[in-house]
């Protein structure tokens, strides 16, 4: 097909020249605004303030995000805002993990600003089309597809005539019709999502790329925090990015010798190490299914336990067997991580594409345990098939399986009931029935509509209803900010659960994965050191959003005498890679200190954000019990013998011959306390006071005293 085919299928609405230049150094200097309620589209300049402060990616959307809304903006205004960024690495082909962008909106389910990380084509793409960020706002009247046009230098909003909504219909579609020929489908991308985030709050993007040697699209997730569901709700079925093409330095960066030098070793490490270290080249992160059980972190029945004996069932072996081997697959060029598993020419056994065979993408470990373990579910097919309906139907895996595991445990306890959820036994292990939920909520019928609003609104309601007493839904109810958990159990690391509760968008492990650190190996026992790790992880993680990597070449392999450095957690050889790569792309000199820094600026800007919005205080960064502590009498007698343990010796307690009631009372005070006193010893090192706001001179140590924050803060110093 062609272009000429798409515009006898779609009506041109508005066009808008712009003049092409190459990228300098990974920056165009200059972002794309897109408002579909007027139909203005124009270029905004990227000021010096901006770029040096907020390095680009997450730091880029966040700034442009404050700037186009209101204290009191909500998601399903026309004034919200959707921002892809992604920095200036993203794009770069010389080292593995460099595609990655950042999408930034008001969310929908905690009504305060979210940040979800994606990797795919459309982030890169969009850079070598002109633009550091894409920004859109406003509402449309009728559906449109906005089209970034590198080859012609222009940027169109067609009104969208035909084509299907779920996105694994819509990207393949668009992807042929755009594309001159077939060996051009591979210079497209689309952003989209699917029917369910019509009907749902935690409706999730798509982001696009081709498969050559498939001859497939594939797809990755921008999935917490509902902005799929901003998308739909703004009438845009999907952003198109169209380039000239991938080559080895669009980015023209200022010494490629020095990046290609850290590729080089890098590889040889994934080589050498991988099938001893993760295999994520066999398994991607699928292989953690089977060491989150091994420890007792795996959720099983809405976190409730971290184990289970048919785990075996999806032991890392098994998914390994559904997934192609010997193929590269990675989700942007140059990676040789090759952790985009794929499960090809599935049979769908259910749903409106029953009997079709498909590509899947994954499942990647969060969704083996959010399709499956939280459930109470242990079939590889089962998870399989839901994770391609909550891809195309665009629902966040990690949202539907905490929400899910939520449901489930208040129908075994009697607080949903056959009549109350549209006839549907809801019950651990039910996999018939959840997966009709899920079928239910894209078509937007019955309690379908009810899951899709997620853990929150769900509690509120039944709470409301007088279902359930309110206390027992809080600590089962496994959200934070109103944003579910993702899927690892926190009872037993108070680090985790920091960074967990503490993380700014909500509970998403990306900001702070410290259980093995905490739990497993107890490198961080006091407040102290715990603090330190819940400084210096979050703020480096951060960073790699701002700059464009992916996380995972960081530490799920490490150089082989890794464990000989003093700080092996950190895998010093590869910040030291990061912070060559950087300096070689942008021409600057910074150090590892300094990424540290770039990072507190944009976090500590993110928290005066949320603050912005009536967010971001201690109160906000309270967890559900079940994140701490054992909610029910079952669930402590599963592991009596360390819960007792526990009490005899960090309370000092007796717990013979005591009923199990008081005994869990005891505990859940002491946890609770410890949880406190972990929050004031984070807020501490942060430079926060104690009621969870930076200090003004800690702002200013950091520079980011702009006058706009102190106007937030210092009524709340």
């Amino acid at each position: 097909m062609s272009l000429d085919t798409f515009k006898n299928n779609h009506k041109l609405l508005v066009q808008f020249h712009y003049s092409w230049s190459p990228i300098d150094k990974g920056y165009n200097d200059r972002t794309l605004y897109v408002n579909v309620s007027d139909k203005v589209i124009k270029e905004k300049p990227v000021s010096g303030q901006m770029k040096e402060k907020f390095i680009g990616g997450k730091g880029y959307g966040l700034r442009l995000l404050w700037d186009g809304t209101r204290p009191d903006t909500k998601w399903d205004d026309p004034d919200n805002e959707i921002i892809i960024s992604g920095g200036p690495v993203c794009g770069i082909t010389q080292y593995s993990g460099t595609g990655k962008s950042i999408c930034v909106s008001i969310s929908p389910q905690t009504d305060s600003v979210i940040d979800s990380n994606v990797g795919g084509h459309f982030g890169p793409f969009l850079k070598f089309a002109g633009f550091d960020a894409f920004e859109l706002q406003g509402k449309s009247e009728v559906e449109v597809i906005i089209l970034i046009d590198e080859t012609r230098e222009v940027v169109e909003i067609y009104e969208a005539l035909q084509d299907a909504v779920d996105t694994h219909k819509l990207a393949a579609h668009l992807h042929i019709e755009l594309a001159d020929d077939e060996k051009d489908r591979k210079n497209i991308s689309v952003v989209s999502t699917g029917t369910a985030a019509d009907h749902s709050l935690m409706g999730m993007l798509n982001f696009s790329f081709w498969d050559s040697r498939r001859q497939e699209v594939r797809l990755k997730q921008a999935g917490r925090g509902g902005i799929g569901t901003v998308l739909r709700n703004k009438k845009v079925k999907a952003i198109v990015a169209k380039t000239k093409g991938t080559t080895g330095n669009r980015n023209n960066v200022a010494d490629l010798e020095s990046i290609q030098v850290r590729g080089r070793r890098f590889n040889k490490e994934m080589k050498d190490l991988d099938d001893s270290q993760c295999q994520m080249r066999k398994k991607g992160t699928a292989h953690l299914t089977n060491i989150m059980n091994d420890y007792d972190l795996l959720p099983v029945n809405n976190f409730k336990y971290g184990s289970h004996p048919l785990a075996a069932k999806i032991h890392s072996d098994i998914y390994m067997k559904y997934f192609t081997q010997g193929m590269p697959d990675g989700c942007w060029t140059g990676c040789n991580m090759s952790c985009a598993k794929t499960v090809e020419h599935y049979e769908l056994q259910t749903g409106p594409y029953k009997g079709e065979k498909v590509i899947i993408e994954g499942p990647e470990y969060e969704t083996a345990a959010s399709l499956g373990s939280i459930m109470g579910i242990f079939d590889p097919d089962f998870t399989i098939e839901s994770n391609f309906y909550c891809d195309t139907y665009g629902i966040c895996t990690i949202t539907w399986g905490t929400t899910m595991g939520f449901i489930m445990e208040c129908y075994e306890n009697g607080i949903l009931t056959k009549e109350r959820t549209g006839g549907l036994e809801l019950n651990f292990g039910n996999k018939d029935n959840a997966m009709e939920l899920l079928h239910q909520l894209a078509r937007g019928e019955g309690f379908g509509v009810i899951a899709g609003q997620g853990v929150h609104k769900m509690k509120e309601l039944f709470g409301a209803k007088g279902w359930g007493d309110p206390q027992f839904l809080q600590d089962i109810g496994m959200e934070n900010k109103g944003l579910e958990y993702s899927q690892y159990v926190s009872k037993e690391s108070l680090a985790q659960q920091g960074g967990y509760a503490m993380a700014n968008k909500g509970p998403q492990h990306d900001e702070a994965w410290l259980i093995f650190m905490d739990m497993v190996n107890n490198m961080i026992p006091t407040f102290e050191k715990k603090a330190e790790a819940l400084h210096y992880f979050p703020m480096f993680r951060t960073w790699f959003g701002l700059a464009g990597f992916c996380k995972l070449p960081w530490n799920d392999v490490e150089p082989a005498d890794n464990y000989l450095t003093p700080e092996p957690n950190k895998v010093p050889e590869h910040v030291d890679n990061y912070v060559t790569i950087f300096n070689a792309v942008t021409g600057q000199h910074v150090n590892k200190e300094d990424l540290i820094r770039m990072s507190e600026r944009v976090y500590n800007f993110q928290r005066v954000f949320n603050i912005r919005r009536g967010y971001g205080l201690r109160k906000n960064d309270a967890q559900p019990y079940r994140a701490c502590g054992p909610v029910t009498k079952e669930e402590y007698e599963s592991r009596q013998e360390r819960y007792d343990k526990q009490l005899k010796e960090d309370i000092g307690m007796d717990p013979d011959g005591k009923p199990t009631e008081e005994k869990m009372t005891l505990l859940r005070s002491y946890r609770e306390d410890r949880y406190e006193k972990l929050l004031d010893a984070v807020y501490d090192r942060r430079g926060w006071n104690s009621n969870g706001v930076p200090k003004v001179d800690h702002l200013k140590k950091i520079e980011m005293d702009l006058p706009e924050l102190l106007e937030v803060v210092i009524p709340l110093q």
